[in-house]
């Protein structure tokens, strides 16, 4: 039998653990929500339910150790009225063949989470999406001798009753596409991250084509009123229709099947999962059927001229006695399907859809109108909404806020702080005029992989929030935009659902990259420290959407660029002329979209080589190699936008040469990048696209769906000869095969044009470089190559051998 090891991980969380035990949380928003729980924890799945959803994810997790843990479940009262988790060493391990660690938990989730803070605080081990590197088991010992706990046992309470997980746009960013093995793995991560509110958004379609039937709408009339499978999201919220679609039948019915097992699986393991409530998206062939109802027609979301095959929705007052109707059909028909609810419903008729007019009584009108169409449906109702209106829309000030969320009882209404790691609302609306909220972290848009975070505000924003006067904070949670990145940002938040202190972030970071490795090696903890300190440290309040010059090319006028100041850094001699290298030192300040950039690259530069120097010393981990090659990318990335700017000045200074030089560097940096992010299967664009075509029925639903896939992570909409949606490069991603097949054809048709202006003595012919490109994304959107959805190559080896070939030169790096 094993000893609890003295080193300081464990020391650590000793010390942690045994405060744990005495902390209690209260904040006025849990009194608030109190009889809601009551009816929770009355409604959860029998204890036996619970316990086999329990063993399902240990056994899917670690099954040479399944017999190790055993699991129990206990009321609230043996954790002082909270839901907690207990941790001890099983009193039965001195006979052969019985566990040796027992867990005890409120609830499935609690077991999980239990099972997951043993393992990463007494055995050293790390979990994150497969994606971003898996699971690091290999340093839990062999069954028979994990490490004890100290003779009391460990309890750990959640200061805060709920952990909030995924946005409404999640489910198309990532989820779009995936299958149930799939959803059963990211379920076990959410129930080992204690998760248990999460949005369970999918199928609705299925849901509302049977509601709209008892509305006389045809099922021929929501053709035109769902989005594709890849846009579901943005026709669910009001701001587009059709595009991408029309759904089959097949998916509308294969998608609530789907959804039928996530509830299932969720309500097993003691989860709160949130379903869709009514906002008033309506389709237009409702007006038609009701053509006295209070219709209103929405204005354009960034379509080219408004194209009213996808633009302009219709949304239904919430005053008008039809929207309680529908808005209770709704609500009956999603319990009537999975034989039951959680009672809370989310609801964002406000995002990107501002009142027509102001007046404080005619909100408060419309927030109680809504809130009734949810509880005629369902008496217990509760009412979560996404706060991100508050944070951007100037529409918003405090007597219209305080109308919506004073519009329906305390205690109805919960609210998302959905940015507050960056731009909280609580500390400047008094705490949502006394509304709960949960405090949530967005940190990421449209999946873009960038490495970027705000670890301090993360490990202390959630208990400042829970400690402030009168707080009527109620959970936390994350509600990015799309998952697998940055696992390390995810890890602590999720963590923070039990701190009941505000985390030493420098001490954590630490701990975190022994875990994520499996090993202690100092190179590694030093590269780690400098990544907390810059990648990990943003502290501008930008909003990180990943504007790099390979992933969101500028369509602009070249001289349109402003080249900021420099210095000469060196001279770089090229046969027939000379060309000065410079740094960049200060920010652009021109007309395209600036790469965000908030720390000293050669500081990143200088971890990357810490990174490279501990390849011998670490086993060809996935999670080693996923680190290595983001960081090289993040590192390359930043590099290329520098290049570009040589390519740009060269072009003012009419130096063809310089331009024809810096032109093919560039290329072959993205094709350099490709062949790195080939060496993880974290960054392949393979698995996206052959994920989509494997949901289809037919081969006309295939090209269907990898044009959707497709067209998501490019240009949304339709668009002229010469003139390009808006929408373009959201959703980018670093993915080999995008960079090879995509991003660098594109590069190369505006270097041509710079080279061709030079050559003839003419302006730079933007409009051609539009056609030329609109005509690439269109056709890029509609082939159909077949790209890798396995990794080759040796990532450390590719890695070396960038950072020798573009990175190794001091003087290219920023100071």
């Amino acid at each position: 039998m094993s000893t609890l090891p003295s080193n300081p991980l464990w020391i650590f969380f000793t010390v942690l653990c045994t405060f744990l035990v005495a902390a209690k949380s209260s904040t006025v928003g849990v009194s608030y929500i109190s009889r809601f729980l009551e009816i929770q924890d009355k409604e959860r799945a029998p204890s036996s339910v619970q316990l086999t959803a329990a063993y399902g994810v240990l056994n899917r997790l670690f099954p040479f150790h399944s017999s190790s843990f055993e699991f129990k479940i206990i009321p609230k009262e043996h954790c002082g009225g909270e839901l907690c988790f207990k941790i001890s060493n099983h009193p039965s391990f001195s006979y052969n063949g019985y566990p040796e660690i027992l867990i005890s938990g409120t609830t499935g989730v609690e077991l999980a989470a239990g099972l997951h803070w043993y393992l990463k605080y007494w055995c050293g081990a790390h979990i994150s999406w497969m994606k971003t590197g898996g699971a690091q088991l290999a340093s839990v010992p062999k069954a028979g001798s994990l490490p004890q706990v100290q003779h009391a046992g460990v309890e750990i309470r959640r200061p805060v009753p709920w952990s909030y997980y995924q946005n409404a746009v999640t489910s198309s960013y990532t989820f779009a596409w995936w299958d149930w093995e799939r959803w059963e793995k990211e379920i076990d991560w959410m129930a080992l991250q204690g998760i248990n509110l999460p949005l369970a958004f999918t199928g609705q379609e299925a849901i509302w084509q049977k509601v709209f039937q008892k509305f006389n709408i045809s099922t021929s009339s929501l053709d035109d009123f769902f989005g594709g499978p890849a846009f579901l999201a943005w026709s669910r919220m009001a701001n587009l229709h059709g595009w991408g679609g029309p759904l089959p039948q097949s998916w509308l019915d294969q998608q609530l099947l789907m959804q039928k097992k996530i509830l299932a699986r969720m309500y097993q393991l003691g989860m709160t999962p949130v379903l869709p409530a009514f906002s008033g998206n309506v389709p237009a062939a409702l007006k038609r059927v009701f053509p006295s109802a209070k219709i209103t027609h929405l204005g354009n979301w960034f379509t080219v001229h408004g194209d009213p095959r996808w633009c302009c929705t219709y949304l239904l007052d919430a005053t008008d006695p039809l929207f309680i109707e529908i808005g209770k059909a709704f609500v009956k028909q999603q319990v009537n399907e999975y034989g039951r609810s959680s009672h809370i419903y989310n609801c964002d008729t406000f995002d990107e859809n501002t009142p027509p007019i102001d007046d404080p009584e005619y909100i408060s009108s419309l927030g109680a109108a809504i809130f009734r169409g949810m509880q005629s449906g369902d008496s217990d109702a509760v009412w979560l909404m996404q706060g991100w209106l508050f944070s951007y829309d100037p529409f918003w000030r405090p007597p219209q806020m305080k109308a919506l969320l004073h519009s329906v009882p305390v205690g109805k209404m919960i609210v998302l702080d959905l940015f507050a790691e960056a731009k909280p609302i609580w500390s400047s609306s008094e705490q949502f005029y006394g509304v709960p909220y949960i405090w949530c972290m967005l940190h990421n848009f449209a999946g873009n992989i960038e490495m970027y975070g705000v670890l301090d505000a993360v490990g202390s924003g959630p208990v400042e929030a829970r400690r402030s006067e009168n707080s009527t904070m109620v959970g936390v949670g994350m509600s990015m935009e799309g998952i697998e990145q940055n696992p390390v940002v995810y890890d602590l938040m999720s963590e923070m659902a039990f701190q009941h202190e505000i985390v030493d972030v420098k001490k954590w970071v630490d701990l975190y990259a022994k875990r994520r490795y499996g090993r202690y090696v100092q190179s590694l903890q030093d590269a780690w420290t400098i990544l907390y300190g810059t990648l990990y440290n943003c502290t501008d309040g930008s909003q990180d959407k990943n504007r790099d010059v390979i992933v969101a090319f500028p369509d602009v006028d070249p001289y349109s660029i402003a080249i900021p100041q420099v210095t000469i850094s060196r001279r770089y001699q090229d046969n027939r002329i000379q060309f000065l290298l410079r740094t960049v030192r200060e920010e652009l300040t021109d007309s395209f979209s600036k790469p965000h950039l908030w720390y000293s690259t050669s500081e990143v530069i200088e971890a990357l080589k810490l990174f490279l120097s501990s390849g011998d010393e670490v086993p060809e981990t996935s999670t080693y190699r996923y680190d290595l090659i983001d960081l090289t990318r993040q590192a390359l990335a930043k590099y290329a936008n520098q290049l570009f700017l040589k390519v740009i000045e060269s072009y003012q200074l009419a130096d063809l040469p310089a331009v024809a030089h810096f032109s093919q560097e560039f290329l072959g940096l993205v094709e350099d990048m490709d062949i790195l992010l080939g060496c993880h299967d974290g960054f392949l664009l393979g698995p996206w696209l052959e994920s989509a075509k494997r949901l289809a029925q037919d081969e006309e639903q295939e090209r269907q769906f990898e044009w959707n896939a497709r067209t998501q992570i490019t240009m949304w909409f339709d668009n002229t000869q010469e003139e390009a949606s808006l929408l373009r490069d959201y959703g980018n991603k670093y993915w080999s095969g995008l960079l090879r097949d995509y991003y660098g054809p594109r590069a190369a048709i505006y270097f041509k044009f710079l080279i061709e202006s030079l050559e003839k003595g003419d302006g730079f012919r933007l409009q051609h470089w539009r056609r030329e490109w609109i005509k690439l994304t269109n056709d890029w959107q509609s082939s159909r190559n077949i790209f890798p959805v396995k990794s080759t190559g040796n990532a450390l080896n590719v890695s070396r051998w960038l950072y020798k070939k573009y990175l190794e030169d001091p003087s290219f790096h920023d100071v």
